[in-house]
């Protein structure tokens, strides 16, 4: 059943992993005295550390969409801006026209062509020529109130692009800010780690495996997690939930890369939205976004495809696989992977496909099945929704491909992070370069 978007922790089935305080623990990522430097402190350290690592990561992804959107709307706006120009300039050319007879008839002895027609001795003509002059007068105030619409659409749609490339600015430094965040965050990580001895590495890895198990342990022997239908076996998802599912499942091994949403690398988030992308079901791309707007559903009616959501600001999602597990990307320098559902402390979980089990319903059906019997409103925005999908898949192939070192330019900075700043370059060149475009029509 689901619950309402409150942006509150779930009841029922929270977690007891060993990280489970961390966001209550604002010195877990202080630095350690030699004496301080117990496992079980170094791993609240380090668990701290990936978790500010993510929000900030989320913070950015959740940044780049909004750049998307404002790039989008001032294209939009670019398209009307150019219509709204021909037309001014076809009424002012209108306008001109007029003018040019009004001098005319102003040259000739002060009388117009229209008012010599009507001097002329033949009744029958004068009254032909006062109708015309009635269609002449009523065409010169529809060009004057053509011209003076056009000029103030223009002038308003200059002052809207002016104001959508002044919030694109505003995103872009934003975003940079926020990706200086990212890199001293994962920086921070790698010197932690690279203080550590193998053996503490060791019994780090020994004592987070022992939490996880203990909270699972938890989880599953309350009925905490985990839903049932009425036969007692485990709830099974929708027909679209499958495709979502097997798509994330497909995509064991890869690495995470902050910031990515795949082919070939992820984020958590980037997974799970994908995901859904892919099975044609288009939903928020942060772990934030989506614990807000997709619907709840208790932890104890869990189903496959499900997405679970972690940490109590929402920094983290997986995908329920059933049975306890979840697929997620987890954390910098790992690899997508299926883990115990109580690996990280549960805040809650969304359905992004509200409705009854496999069946579905219109809501849940396939892209394909809305399309058969939907109206041409939903066929329209299913299809702006895959064309936006594929432009997004189709950026990050190209992402992907100018990170591989071959394609870098000569002393070009290969960072560990896999960041290259020319791709912050282009994406600052991208939003910036309408700015050139426009600089002469806000001169109209």
């Amino acid at each position: 059943m689901a619950g309402g978007s409150t942006g509150e922790p779930t009841d029922t089935g929270e977690s007891t992993s060993p990280d489970a305080d961390a966001d209550t623990d604002a010195d877990a990522d202080a630095p350690l005295s030699p004496t301080e430097r117990t496992p079980s402190a170094l791993l609240r350290q380090l668990q701290s550390l990936y978790r500010k690592t993510e929000e900030s990561t989320e913070a950015y992804n959740a940044t780049q969409e909004d750049l998307g959107e404002a790039q989008q709307h001032f294209t939009a706006l670019d398209t009307r801006l150019a219509k709204a120009r021909r037309q001014l300039t076809e009424a002012r050319a209108d306008a001109g026209r007029l003018a040019r007879l009004q001098y005319q008839g102003a040259s000739t002895g002060g009388l117009s062509s229209y008012l010599r027609i009507l001097m002329a001795e033949d009744p029958q003509q004068a009254m032909d020529s006062g109708h015309f002059l009635q269609e002449a007068a009523a065409e010169q105030a529809a060009t004057v109130a053509r011209l003076t619409g056009a000029e103030k659409t223009a002038n308003a749609l200059a002052k809207e692009a002016r104001a959508s490339l002044d919030q694109q600015r505003h995103l872009t430094d934003q975003r940079r800010q926020q990706r200086d965040t990212v890199l001293e965050k994962l920086r921070a990580v790698e010197e932690l780690l690279a203080s550590l001895t193998e053996e503490q590495l060791t019994e780090l890895s020994q004592l987070e495996a022992q939490g996880i198990d203990s909270a699972q342990r938890t989880a599953l022997a309350t009925g905490a997690v985990g839903g049932r239908d009425q036969e007692g076996k485990e709830s099974a998802p929708s027909r679209v939930g499958e495709r979502a599912l097997a798509y994330a499942l497909d995509q064991v091994g890869k690495p995470y890369v902050w910031g990515a949403t795949g082919p070939d690398s992820f984020d958590c988030s980037g997974l799970t939205s994908q995901a859904w992308a892919h099975a044609g079901r288009r939903i928020p791309r942060t772990s934030q976004k989506q614990w807000k707007e997709l619907p709840h559903v208790r932890l104890n009616e869990l189903r496959p495809s499900d997405l679970v959501i972690y940490f109590r600001g929402a920094t983290h999602v997986a995908m329920y696989v059933g049975g306890g597990k979840v697929v997620q990307a987890p954390k910098p320098g790992g690899r997508v992977e299926i883990v115990p559902i109580a690996s990280n402390p549960l805040l809650g979980a969304v359905r992004p496909d509200p409705g009854p089990g496999p069946e579905g319903t219109e809501e849940t059906k396939g892209t394909g099945e809305r399309e058969a019997g939907g109206t041409e409103e939903t066929r329209r925005r299913d299809e702006d929704r895959r064309r936006e999908d594929d432009r997004r898949r189709d950026e990050d192939r190209r992402r992907e491909e100018d990170r591989r070192p071959d394609r870098r330019p000569e002393g070009a900075w290969r960072p560990e992070e896999d960041w290259s700043p020319w791709d912050e370059w282009d994406a600052e060149e991208r939003a910036l370069r309408p700015m050139r475009r426009l600089e002469a029509v806000w001169r109209i």
